[in-house]
């Protein structure tokens, strides 16, 4: 009997890959022949999962964009108690910019995406809807800490967080070539974290 193949998950195995050559030696090195070298799949089967170069890599984004997304719930979740709208927002940007050691591949590739994207509207179509959907948790998390009382009542949250988003992208890119430590990155969004605290009754 032919074994079953689950198409999805080498589509995703595929785009794991990806992003691995990419973190190891840039956007330049992907090529659909290293993507099934890296993969241990055949030339064959990446075809029959991605028509394109183009099409492989505008699915390989969005699974990095999923990932990145997911982790920046998870921290949300794993928010120790009581949750204070600080400390969610902290681990919330902590996730976004891609700070911690253990983030530097995704990084990696997040920031060879995001200049190939300036040449690749479909790219740029997945990157404009990710950061919209981070936005929006910013404005929840804000509007959240004012609900409670925590952060300033007079705070804009649609400002803050294109604020926010710009600064932990800005950081990411930061981080991964020496100019801040995930030390100092994370000392700066605490700062600012902080800064939107409501004044002491």
């Amino acid at each position: 009997m032919p074994k079953q193949v689950d198409y999805e998950e080498r589509r995703r195995r595929i785009a794991d890959s990806v992003c691995s050559l990419i973190a190891r030696s840039g956007m330049e090195s992907v090529s659909l022949r290293d993507v099934a070298a890296d993969a241990g799949v055949s030339m064959g089967a990446v075809q029959r999962c991605f028509r394109t170069k183009d099409e492989m890599l505008l699915f390989a984004l969005e699974h990095v964009s999923a990932r990145v997304g997911a982790c920046a719930q998870d921290r949300l979740a794993r928010s120790p108690e009581p949750r204070s709208a600080v400390t969610l927002l902290e681990r919330t940007l902590s996730a976004m910019a891609l700070a911690e050691p253990e983030d530097r591949t995704d990084a990696q590739v997040w920031l060879a995406f995001v200049a190939h994207a300036a040449m690749s509207e479909p790219l740029a179509a997945v990157l404009r809807e990710t950061y919209t959907k981070l936005h929006d948790l910013l404005v929840w998390l804000i509007g959240y800490g004012q609900d409670t009382g925590e952060f300033r009542a007079d705070a804009d949250p649609e400002q803050e967080a294109r604020t926010l988003l710009a600064l932990t992208d800005g950081l990411t890119a930061h981080v991964l070539v020496g100019h801040h430590t995930p030390e100092s990155a994370h000392g700066l969004l605490s700062r600012y974290a902080a800064g939107l605290a409501a004044p002491p009754r």
